[in-house]
């Protein structure tokens, strides 16, 4: 095993969250003096230590242990696409790389439905959104923004976010997100606008 290499994934992971060597100590349960160690490549921690970190940084184990594929291809039949009720519709169109919190996704909401209000991400995080038919209403910390046809909006995504369209025509748009930290599940709820 390449300690170097194994020190650089996990000072990534934990830089990557935004976490100093004491806050990940506090959630592994594993010394900052052996963390600080084990980044550098100066000590070959056990099973144990590294499974102790993982859970720390909230990944799996063998995302510490394997090198990151430098070329991932997602095939359309692979995409994610979810179905919400009211024919809200909306596709992970990108592949999922261990330690890169991205997304690009498609949406389509129907007329007259809103997608739901999302709590924010964490500081550091970013949304781009571009729509590509219809029009699309965001509700950002409380300021509405219409965006039409072509428009692009960017944000620091550590902001609550709703999604609607209040038109009586589809509106398709995209999202790429660049995150710190996922929102947590099941927090957007899709609903009828009531005009």
């Amino acid at each position: 095993m390449n300690l170097a290499a194994l020190g650089e994934r996990i000072q990534a992971a934990r830089t990557e969250r935004g976490l100093t060597l004491q806050t990940l100590a506090d959630r592994s349960g594993v010394s900052v003096s052996m963390l600080s160690s084990v980044e550098r490549g100066a000590k070959a921690p056990t099973v144990v230590v590294l499974d102790r970190i993982a859970d720390g940084l909230g990944i799996a184990l063998v995302q510490l242990l394997t090198k990151p594929e430098r070329v991932i291809v997602r095939r359309a039949a692979e995409q994610d696409t979810v179905h919400e009720p009211g024919g809200w519709q909306r596709t992970i169109l990108t592949p999922v790389v261990p330690g890169v919190n991205f997304e690009w996704i498609r949406s389509t909401l129907p007329p007259d439905c809103a997608a739901g209000t999302y709590p924010p991400y964490a500081p550091g995080s970013h949304e781009f959104i571009v729509v590509q038919r219809g029009t699309l209403t965001l509700t950002v910390d409380g300021e509405v923004v219409i965006l039409g046809e072509g428009d692009s909006l960017y944000l620091a995504a550590d902001v609550t976010l709703s999604y609607a369209n209040h038109s009586d025509a589809p509106c398709t748009y995209y999202v790429a997100a660049l995150v710190m930290r996922p929102r947590s599940p099941g927090l957007g709820r899709m609903a009828r606008v009531d005009q």
